[in-house]
């Protein structure tokens, strides 16, 4: 173990880097534990690593691609002081203070934490999804259907989220197949009647996707009967899915408040149940899930645990 660190970020992509640089302009020198490399979203650089181009973040006129602009927030976090250790942290205590975490047998002590470890999207487990992100797969209408005007696009789902991005797809598609493993919507009433009012929006009852159809870009997709066993051909040039998030918290279970669905309750700003301890990103937002967002409360949370930090030494 060496020296207590006044900081430790727990996580990375836009909101633990927006601390990262923070915190580090702050002289606060933060540990940056942003994970480990891999094909889920709490890879190092979070859920953008998984996107390829990113259209909607201020500042970038002509877009840039998901890895390169969490390339540029790493470096710059890195050139005000930022350390990074490019693991994933296996175990929190913060029971007691100094606060510890730990990956694998070693161990950091903090005087403050920000947990920054996003969340997953729920996917359908058919072969080459992930690797069909950015080519025609998504999870994030409001990140990726300005791609798909005037095409003919399916979403996954049967609940408010579905319909939702549905709803909001067919601002650009053609047509839009919701397919739903049931023959009834879980969604609220309000959402069901404007998917069933909208003429661009199509119903695929009991059925389920078995298989992606395309080489480098998607171009359609199998579906399955549940009931009858029938598969069927769509042609679709995108795929939404839209069956739910979760919440990487496993780490936290127990030490901080969670919510009914496992994000990690915060108030007045970015502060925890836990005094010192703050939290920001996807990890405590299942609302807006863009990358501004992330990025915004991750500026909160670095201000909020700098000024705690300083509140601490009075």
């Amino acid at each position: 173990m060496d020296e207590v660190k006044d900081v430790v970020i727990v996580g990375s992509g836009p909101a633990g880097l927006t601390a990262a640089i923070y915190t580090a302009r702050a002289n606060l020198r933060p540990l940056v534990i942003e994970g480990e490399p891999s094909s889920t979203s709490d890879q190092p650089g979070g859920q953008l690593m998984l996107t390829t181009e990113v259209e909607n973040y201020p500042g970038f006129v002509d877009g840039i691609q998901g890895p390169d602009l969490m390339a540029a927030f790493r470096a710059q976090a890195a050139r005000f002081g930022a350390e990074y250790l490019t693991e994933k942290a296996t175990r929190v205590d913060l029971s007691s203070r100094p606060f510890g975490v730990w990956v694998g047998d070693q161990e950091f002590r903090a005087r403050s934490v920000i947990v920054s470890t996003g969340a997953q999207s729920r996917m359908l487990g058919v072969p080459r999804e992930r690797e069909m992100i950015g080519h025609g797969v998504s999870t994030c209408a409001t990140c990726d259907g300005f791609f798909f005007g005037g095409q003919e696009i399916a979403v996954v789902g049967g609940g408010d989220s579905a319909l939702e991005e549905a709803t909001f797809l067919t601002k650009f598609a053609d047509k839009v197949s919701v397919v739903h493993r049931r023959d009834a919507l879980r969604a609220s009433k309000i959402m069901q009647e404007r998917a069933f009012k909208n003429d661009k929006v199509e119903f695929v009852w009991d059925s389920v996707v078995t298989d992606l159809v395309g080489d480098r870009r998607l171009e359609g997709v199998t579906l399955q009967n549940v009931k009858t066993g029938a598969s069927t051909p769509l042609a679709v040039t995108g795929l939404f899915v839209a069956i739910g998030h979760f919440p990487n918290t496993g780490l936290f279970t127990g030490q901080l408040d969670l919510d009914e669905n496992g994000y990690i309750v915060t108030h007045d700003g970015s502060r925890t149940n836990v005094e010192g301890v703050f939290a920001c990103g996807d990890v405590q937002d299942h609302v807006y899930r863009q990358a501004v967002t992330a990025a915004g409360s991750g500026c909160m949370a670095a201000i909020d645990a700098e000024r705690w930090l300083e509140a601490q030494a009075d």
